[in-house]
């Protein structure tokens, strides 16, 4: 991550109170939030087509619950759909450091991946992050992300490798996967074993 990457990723975020004071696996889940939170932020799911009466709400909920993932889960989602990418990319970038605290230093890149919450939630705000820099052509922090989510999620749990193969078919002047057909369901062709290291 770049300084002012680093920035944003704590932008809103006391390192100091060690994040989200509770059971973070049931947080990440939407256990934990309070009431009138939770009220918030299914009043402004419900005004989807008010996006600034929605926003307002979303922005009120993470105000008064700024480092559970509920309301950052739900300010992600309306970004993304409002098609509002850099804002989006803030939040993942806060909700990365978050979950960051959540995991700790005893990370198991092959059992964690697989079955401990809050390291999937950090592995899936990881390729946010690396799919919103590729969106937003900022591929060196894409390539980033993704050399990380490599090394963190070696068995491909969270399906970066499919990212890391856009970025390396773009880089390569290769754009044809834009018409190729969608794989079938149910079937994973991919995996890091398809793709080369980004570095």
């Amino acid at each position: 991550m770049s300084t002012q990457e680093g920035a944003n990723a704590l932008a809103g975020f006391d390192p100091g109170s060690g994040g989200f004071d509770g059971d973070f696996d049931l947080a990440v889940l939407g256990g934990g939030l309070p009431k009138d939170v939770e009220e918030l932020i299914a009043e402004g799911g419900r005004l989807w087509q008010q996006p600034e009466r929605a926003h307002a709400l979303l922005i009120q909920a993470r105000a008064l619950a700024p480092d559970h993932p509920a309301t950052l889960i739900a300010l992600y989602r309306f970004y993304f759909y409002s098609h509002r990418l850099a804002e989006c990319r803030d939040i993942a970038d806060i909700a990365l450091a978050t979950s960051r605290y959540a995991v700790g230093s005893n990370y198991d890149p092959i059992e964690d991946a697989k079955g401990n919450t809050a390291a999937r939630f950090y592995l899936f705000c990881l390729k946010g992050h690396a799919y919103l820099n590729l969106r937003l052509g900022e591929f060196d922090a894409a390539r980033t992300a993704l050399d990380e989510l490599r090394r963190l999620d070696p068995q491909d749990c969270v399906g970066g490798s499919l990212l890391a193969l856009v970025l390396r078919r773009y880089e390569s002047g290769d754009d044809e996967y834009e018409d190729a057909p969608a794989p079938a369901p149910l079937r994973k062709p991919y995996g890091w074993a398809t793709t080369e290291p980004t570095a």
